[in-house]
């Protein structure tokens, strides 16, 4: 049956948040531990082979249905529970990033000795996945137990860092039937309000000459290297001409060889370009495309693009925002205690203090404040203009077809870079685990109230609609482009 609420929107009857808050609490040392284990064993992009099988075996044991390979990827699957009503998902990621391996809850920079591949948990995803699947598995059970018609589905997916493994899964069709998306990000802060990302692609580009003694005869060769470099010079005068938040990165991912008297036959770089929208991204690719051109038409050297994965900006849902501000409200914020705040304070000690002063300001408290973690909900201010990120994320292209609300929950001390080794560092600290399991009960509340008040998911649904009925959804991966663990040379998965 479904319940039809007679509470306000976003605002939970205390019998479920009871429950919820009940049932997360309960299975939440199955989930951290799994969460430490994925944090101990760091897998990148495509190959969370490891991870996604610590994945299917718990949602199998909480009695979901999994589908491996979703869109054919091999890190990608759904689980399900539930019969009838709305299909309500929940995002789950785990992949890690290269070269930032850190002991765990050392301030100080040192590798963990344990760690054979280098990878780190930079991002704290081993933390998103397995808080996403945790809100699932609470969500299902409960909905069973209450008698709530709904399907609760669980998305694991691969790839999020540079390759946008839910862009594939969404062109593939994974999520055409689901009614609403619930998912969360590990963060410094703890809020409702979805800031704005940048639409995102990543190209690589082949550059093929000629080998020739570059002593005796130069004449002879043709530099791949030469037109890799004269791309980067053509590209730094393009960042003059673009739009303010627009980001272009690159890195040289084959130089071409190691002997200076042998002109390089081949080389190629990897370029990430960004733009707030998908339109503006394609146009600021094909600029840096032509450059590519130019310069391999100024060497005589050959070109080959090869598009390796994109991703579109955030589409937020204000109305899926007002009921998980709501839903936080009356959850409180994440309950961390004076060990937590002197733990966080020790690698306060070592960070920018200039991003401290940042993100205490984005919470809305005094400079001076010697809290290093966030114990409060950031202000919900709706009449300000939506923060802009200059970051991406592949939920953006989830957001143009379902309607998604994501949850940013305190995991890590206020100023901490992310993508580096402080935050790996912190990925397995009580602070942590607490985070992971406030948003998974966040997201189990947010997914009841959006069950249980069909108005709500109603009024999301024609939100979604109308912004498509005046901007649609503009694909950012090209048709013909396979993910990259799908294509036949195997260049993609080595870079």
């Amino acid at each position: 049956m479904t319940i039809h609420s007679t509470m306000p929107h976003g605002v939970l009857d205390t019998d479920h948040l009871r429950a919820l808050t009940e049932r997360t609490v309960a299975s939440a040392p199955e989930f951290t531990a799994m969460a430490d284990a994925i944090w101990d064993d760091p897998e990148m992009r495509w190959e969370e082979f490891r991870a996604q099988e610590k994945h299917q075996a718990a949602a199998r044991a909480h009695g979901f249905t999994v589908t491996e390979k979703v869109a054919g990827i091999p890190t990608a699957f759904s689980a399900e529970r539930g019969t009838g009503g709305p299909v309500i998902a929940f995002l789950g990621e785990y992949d890690a990033l290269a070269d930032i391996s850190q002991e765990s809850g050392n301030p100080e920079r040192t590798p963990d000795p344990a760690n054979t591949s280098g990878n780190g948990h930079g991002c704290h995803h081993h933390l998103l996945g397995s808080g996403a699947l945790l809100a699932a598995v609470v969500t299902a059970e409960y909905f069973e137990a209450a008698g709530i018609q709904a399907r609760v589905r669980y998305y694991g997916c691969p790839a999020e860092e540079a390759a946008a493994g839910k862009t594939f899964m969404v062109k593939s069709g994974a999520f055409n039937d689901v009614d609403a998306a619930v998912t969360w990000h590990p963060m410094t802060l703890t809020r409702s309000r979805q800031s704005l990302t940048l639409s995102y692609s990543q190209v690589y580009f082949h550059f093929t000459g000629l080998a020739a003694h570059a002593g005796a005869m130069p004449h002879l060769g043709r530099s791949a290297l030469d037109a890799v470099e004269l791309m980067n010079v053509g590209v730094n005068f393009l960042r003059e001409h673009m739009p303010d938040s627009a980001r272009v990165h690159y890195a040289i991912t084959d130089a071409g060889g190691r002997s200076p008297n042998v002109v390089q036959p081949h080389a190629s770089v990897y370029y990430v370009i960004r733009a707030e929208d998908t339109r503006q991204m394609r146009d600021l690719q094909e600029r840096v495309v032509k450059i590519a051109r130019g310069a391999a038409l100024m060497t005589e050297t050959e070109l080959e693009i090869e598009f390796d994965g994109a991703c579109a900006e955030v589409l937020p849902n204000e109305v899926l925002e007002r009921t998980l501000e709501g839903v936080l409200q009356q959850l409180g914020p994440v309950p961390f205690d004076t060990a937590d705040q002197l733990a966080a304070s020790e690698f306060a000690a070592g960070l920018d203090a200039r991003e401290i002063v940042a993100s205490k300001r984005l919470a809305g408290w005094d400079v001076r404040d010697e809290r290093a973690l966030h114990d409060e909900i950031a202000p919900y201010l709706p009449e300000q203009p939506r923060p802009q990120m200059t970051g991406s994320t592949d939920v953006g292209d989830v957001s143009w077809v379902v309607p998604t609300v994501q949850i940013s929950s305190a995991t890590a001390a206020l100023g901490t870079p992310f993508h580096a080794w402080q935050t790996v560092a912190q990925g397995k600290m009580p602070a942590a685990h607490k985070g992971m399991i406030h948003a998974a009960t966040s997201m189990a509340a947010m997914a009841t109230a959006i069950v249980t008040d069909p108005e709500v998911l109603t009024a999301a649904q024609r939100e979604h609609s109308d912004i498509l009925a005046l901007t649609p959804y503009l694909e950012p991966i090209p048709d013909g482009v396979v993910a990259p663990p799908l294509r036949t040379d195997g260049r993609s998965t080595k870079h």
